[in-house]
């Protein structure tokens, strides 16, 4: 399968997605970035890291970038490159701790997006399909994270739901 202009891969946790994502790239025949957004805040968080980094072997060029993907974007985007950006939803959870305008970043990122030369597929998580949260910041996040999935969507050539590691294709072009 060759990787459309842009592709959003949703799921749950541990639903499979990133690894989805992955071979969607791998199998693009591009030069391979991955662009990850969670930093290594705890030990848990850092072997987290470490597993990704030795799923995906040495062919691919790993940039951090917690709060600046846009800016990433735009140095990395390239006609012979494939970008993975892992995960939205972490990069979420960095604007709103930083107190960024989440909903300006998501439109500056949709833009993006439109824009790009590369191949690029996003990862989220689908966090509203549980309870709602216990409190107005969890609350503020589900909505956002909601309201994120949405624009990166309608934005997006395809869009994929993975469930127990199996895709089911929500948006494919004709």
């Amino acid at each position: 399968m060759s990787v459309p202009v842009t592709t959003l891969v949703l799921g749950g946790a541990r639903s499979g997605k990133s690894a989805f994502a992955e071979c969607l790239v791998a199998n693009s025949g591009l030069k391979r970035v991955y662009l990850a957004t969670g930093a290594a805040g705890d030990e848990e968080m850092r072997a987290r890291i470490d597993r990704h980094r030795a799923r995906r072997g040495e062919n691919w060029r790993t940039i951090e970038e917690p709060l600046a993907i846009i800016d990433a974007l735009a140095r990395e985007a390239a006609p012979h490159r494939a970008i993975l950006i892992d995960c939205l939803t972490l990069w979420l959870s960095n604007l709103m701790h930083a107190n960024r305008d989440s909903e300006r970043e998501i439109q500056r990122l949709a833009a993006a997006l439109r824009a790009a030369t590369s191949p690029i597929v996003l990862v989220s998580n689908e966090v509203g399909l549980g309870i709602v949260p216990e409190t107005p910041l969890g609350r503020r996040f589900r909505d956002a994270q909601g309201r994120l999935n949405q624009a990166i969507a309608a934005t997006a050539g395809n869009v994929a739901l993975i469930v127990a590691g199996l895709p089911l294709w929500l948006k494919r072009p004709p």
